[in-house]
């Protein structure tokens, strides 16, 4: 294989990963395409093997250069870990994976699963590439780097052909990015059949290596930055996936953590499928706008490895962003009934509380005045903006040392 990739290096690495890689489905998104104007679907690698796309590109390396490896090893944050590991463990090779001792537990887990070895390192990506370079020399073991060879490059690219093939009126193709292996392969394949198709790039803000690298005109890497999108968390690309997003990308853009995590929450409410922050980055540019679809839209969804505690954080994060949660704090008399004359007002306002702490030793209130810190659920987004009118309407009053105060409560202040 050549130091750069061509459509007929795609083609030969479809022909070796078949045997192993879903052919994921193409989803509709009916919200999506009533919001931006055009049919849009959903690539759904969240649905692979190995929950990301990374398998497609590890199987293809290993069977380009792995005959007669003693082992491989891989440095990664979670997604190319497990890619690597079913790829090794397919073929009967021993896997070693380096990776920050802060990837999500999800992911570590998972790469054990598959039967690899786990080398946990304090520090960023740069430190665990650093380490798995070391110990590929001494102990002379197979490198699979994430997105740096041409083999992994055209292994991810069989998805560009995957997308064609489902669906070929496509105008506008839109992939997650980070070191450019995924989004460098889908636009070869798709430019060398249909030059006329748009393939953007979408980053996470916070490691926008590539969006950075394109407007210098060469490679420039971003330092280490933290990121929902913990799959993309790389520097920028590498030389060879530089070359080829210069030639063959029509954009990159980049996304906020927001957004990031908004497209998280759209994906499982509207589409039903749990998908990781990297893997939400083409979905989160388009509800952002950062990217013009034009046409029969495809946005791919890379990636579905999200740790269950960080997802139920970023829910709550995201309700409460659009409005949709809100805590409050009422002052209350320690007496009976108070209470529930504060949770029957925001009953009253059509609004439901979800979560209750009750402190009555608080310093800032007086002797028999308790803090309710109430965390509340409204209907619709936005709706938290309106409620403190509403519970004002609804017999509270305003406070001094918390957002609102019952009467009694603001009697005992004066």
């Amino acid at each position: 294989m050549t130091s750069t990739v061509t459509v007929e290096d795609i083609e030969a690495a479809h022909a070796r990963v078949s045997s192993l890689v879903r052919r994921t489905p193409l989803w509709p998104s009916v919200t999506l395409a009533e919001r931006l104007g055009v049919s849009v679907d959903l690539k759904c690698e969240n649905l692979q093997r190995g929950g990301s796309f990374k398998v497609r590109g590890a199987t293809n390396m290993l069977a380009v250069e792995g005959e007669g490896a003693r082992g491989v090893i891989a440095a990664s944050a979670g997604n190319h870990a497990q890619g690597v590991a079913l790829a090794a463990r397919e073929v009967g090779l021993p896997a070693t994976i380096v990776m920050p001792s802060t990837a999500p537990l999800v992911k570590q887990a998972g790469t054990r699963e598959y039967g690899a070895t786990l080398e946990l390192v304090d520090g960023s990506m740069v430190e665990a590439f650093a380490r798995a370079s070391r110990l590929a020399a001494e102990r002379r073991l197979l490198y699979v780097p994430p997105f740096d060879h041409p083999a992994v490059v055209a292994g991810q690219g069989t998805l560009g052909l995957e997308l064609l093939d489902q669906c070929p009126d496509a105008g506008t193709i839109v992939v997650p990015a980070g070191g450019g292996g995924l989004l460098a392969g889908i636009a070869v394949a798709v430019k060398a059949r249909r030059p006329d198709v748009r393939v953007v790039g979408v980053q996470a803000r916070a490691m926008a290596g590539i969006e950075a690298s394109l407007e210098a005109g060469r490679v420039c890497l971003v330092d280490p930055a933290h990121t929902l999108a913990d799959g993309v968390a790389v520097g920028g690309p590498s030389e060879l996936t530089f070359g080829l997003l210069q030639e063959y990308v029509d954009d990159v853009v980049s996304v906020t953590e927001e957004e990031i995590g908004r497209a998280v929450v759209f994906l499982i409410e509207r589409a039903r499928l749990v998908v990781e922050g990297a893997g939400a980055l083409a979905v989160a540019g388009l509800l952002a706008g950062r990217v013009e679809p034009r046409g029969h839209t495809l946005a791919v969804l890379s990636g579905g490895n999200i740790d269950v505690n960080r997802l139920g954080r970023l829910i709550e994060r995201n309700l409460l962003f659009e409005g949709r949660q809100r805590k409050i704090t009422v002052a209350a008399a320690d007496v009976p009934g108070e209470l529930a004359r504060a949770t029957s007002a925001v009953a009253a306002a059509g609004a439901n509380v979800i979560e209750l702490d009750h402190d009555l030793n608080t310093a800032e209130l007086p002797m028999g005045v308790a803090r309710l810190t109430m965390r509340i659920e409204m209907a619709g987004e936005g709706d938290a903006e309106h409620l403190v009118d509403r519970l004002l309407e609804y017999g509270l009053v305003r406070g001094t040392e918390t957002d609102l105060a019952t009467p009694a409560a603001a009697a005992r202040s004066r």
